[in-house]
C-alpha cells in the first residue's frame, strides 16, 4: 500500500478519533499532520499489511500523548480508547453473525449453556437453579465453554484484541470463514 491509499482509507477515522479526545479543531489538524509525517517516515517498518490500521492508531495514540506532554497536561490515553470509532461496531456486528454457528459447533453441554447465558441473557444463578447444578460449577463451565468458543474463533481468524481482551479487528485465516 502507498501512503496515499493508506491516508485516504484511514484519515477520516483518525480525525474522528482525535476529535473525540481534543476539543480544538486546529489542534486536531496539527496532530493529524504529525501522524501523517510519522506515517510517512515509518511506513517501511510495517511487516504485515493487515496490521496497518492498528499501527496507525498506535501512531495517533503516541502523537496525542506527545501533544499533551508538550502542553504540560498529560491525559492518559490507552490503545483500547482508540478503537471507539464506527469501525469497532462493524467488527462486532460482523463477528456476532459467527457466534451462534460457532456455539453450535461446541460440545452439546457447552453449546446449551452458552446459548442460555450468552445469547438468551439468562443469569448463571438462574441457570444453576433450573438445572440443579451448583452455582460454582455453572460458573466454571461457563468459563470453560467461553475458552472453547474463543479457541474456535482463533482457529478461523487472526484476532486483534484491546488491552481488556475485547476483539477490535479480525482477519479470516481462509476464504472458508469469510462469512462464517
Amino acid at each position: 500500500m502507498t501512503i496515499d491509499s493508506i491516508w485516504k482509507k484511514y484519515s477520516a477515522a483518525l480525525k474522528a478519533f482525535l476529535h473525540s479526545r481534543i476539543s480544538s479543531p486546529d489542534m486536531v489538524d496539527d496532530i493529524l499532520q504529525e501522524i501523517l509525517i510519522r506515517t510517512h517516515k515509518n511506513i517501511h517498518t510495517i511487516r504485515d499489511q493487515k496490521s496497518i490500521k492498528s499501527w496507525l492508531f498506535q501512531v495517533a495514540n503516541h502523537a496525542m500523548i506527545d501533544f499533551y506532554r508538550k502542553k504540560g497536561r498529560v491525559k492518559e490515553v490507552t490503545l483500547d480508547d482508540s478503537f471507539t470509532i464506527e469501525e469497532d461496531t462493524n467488527t462486532q456486528q460482523s463477528l456476532s453473525a459467527c457466534i451462534e454457528p460457532f456455539i453450535k459447533g461446541l460440545p452439546p453441554q457447552s453449546a446449551e449453556l452458552l446459548i442460555a447465558i450468552e445469547l438468551n441473557g439468562q443469569s448463571q444463578k438462574t441457570y444453576s437453579e433450573e438445572h440443579g447444578i451448583p452455582y460454582s460449577t455453572v460458573k466454571s463451565r461457563v468459563q470453560k465453554s467461553r475458552r472453547e468458543l474463543r479457541s474456535l474463533f482463533e482457529d478461523c481468524c487472526h484476532l486483534t484484541l484491546d488491552s481488556h481482551g475485547a476483539v477490535i479487528d479480525y482477519v479470516p485465516k481462509s476464504n472458508k470463514y469469510r462469512n462464517c
